[in-house]
């Protein structure tokens, strides 16, 4: 259970849950059949070996939002449409309208959506009460929120928000480059990517060095770093987004440790979760000093413009 991405959101000092109190409130919002006019549905999967709504390691829990969504393209529901509406035109004598052909349309999909077939997406957050944040492996921002709102809608109320840094990724991220280090425990690595201000014009560098003149001149002619790839001790890589995303994480040499490896696949899934959290826990924290600190909740957006 290693997540490869991260998006935080902030809990408020003090906020704690009970780990039976979560999974109890977890276990009364499973994740239930999409209904015969509905699109999809959202609710709790158990997670780890024990198939529980909860898994917990110290102040650390792991939790799995399910989504049940009915597949039903565009061009499906065109086709039929478009098909029925020439057997409308020709029993009415003439063309099928706009408005017709919108209502047709809606009716089609209406009809067609108990029929639909449904895929399953699985995404999990885990909680960090020991720091105050929910970490959601997602690539995606919006999906992220959903999981928060799920779990809001679950637990009654969830005071979380993006999380923010009180100096922005990227001017941060510039100045990085600009001095050809990082502070704290991290290096630059090999991913780079720059836009300009007014966003008509983006740069990309993979697995390159990213001290170059080139680097250079394009920061200074107003480009600005959108993302930025770091390693943290030659532990962890991954890439910084400007908006404090945190993705493509790779863990490079953690299971050299003999500890790391367990006799069976379960064990293996309680040593990967102690393993990432433990690990990323730490990264996190280290990020989040070099960005100047957790920026205050109201003022959470302020490190990701």
């Amino acid at each position: 259970m290693l997540f490869r991405n991260l998006v935080l959101f902030q809990l408020p000092d003090g906020w704690r849950i009970e780990p039976a109190e979560l999974e109890t409130l977890l276990g009364q919002k499973p994740l239930k059949p999409v209904g015969g006019f509905d699109l999809q549905s959202r609710g709790w999967l158990p997670v780890g070996p024990q198939k529980r709504p909860l898994l917990s390691h110290g102040h650390h829990h792991l939790l799995a939002m399910g989504i049940n969504q009915k597949l039903l393209p565009a061009s499906v529901v065109n086709q039929e449409a478009e098909s029925r509406a020439e057997a409308i035109a020709a029993g009415q004598g003439y063309p099928v309208g706009r408005r017709q052909m919108r209502e047709l349309k809606l009716k089609v999909a209406d009809e067609l959506r108990p029929q639909a077939l449904v895929r399953r997406q699985v995404l999990h957050g885990w909680l960090n009460l020991a720091d105050g944040w929910l970490a959601i492996d997602s690539s995606s921002v919006p999906r992220a929120e959903e999981f928060t709102e799920t779990l809001r809608d679950a637990l009654g109320s969830l005071p979380a928000v993006r999380m923010g840094t009180r100096k922005a990724p990227s001017t941060c991220m510039t100045n990085w480059l600009t001095a050809d280090s990082v502070p704290g425990r991290f290096t630059i690595d090999q991913d780079l990517e720059l836009r300009s201000v007014d966003g008509t014009s983006t740069v990309r560098y993979a697995r390159h060095a990213l001290d170059g003149r080139d680097i250079k001149a394009h920061l200074s002619g107003g480009k600005v770093p959108a993302q930025l790839g770091l390693t943290w001790q030659d532990r962890i890589s991954f890439i910084l987004q400007h908006d404090l995303q945190i993705r493509r994480i790779r863990f490079l040499d953690i299971y050299e440790d003999e500890n790391a490896a367990a006799d069976t696949p379960e064990e293996q899934y309680l040593v990967d979760f102690a393993l990432m959290t433990g690990e990323l826990a730490k990264v996190t924290a280290d990020l989040v000093k070099i960005l100047g600190g957790v920026a205050p909740a109201g003022q959470h957006q302020a490190g990701q413009n």
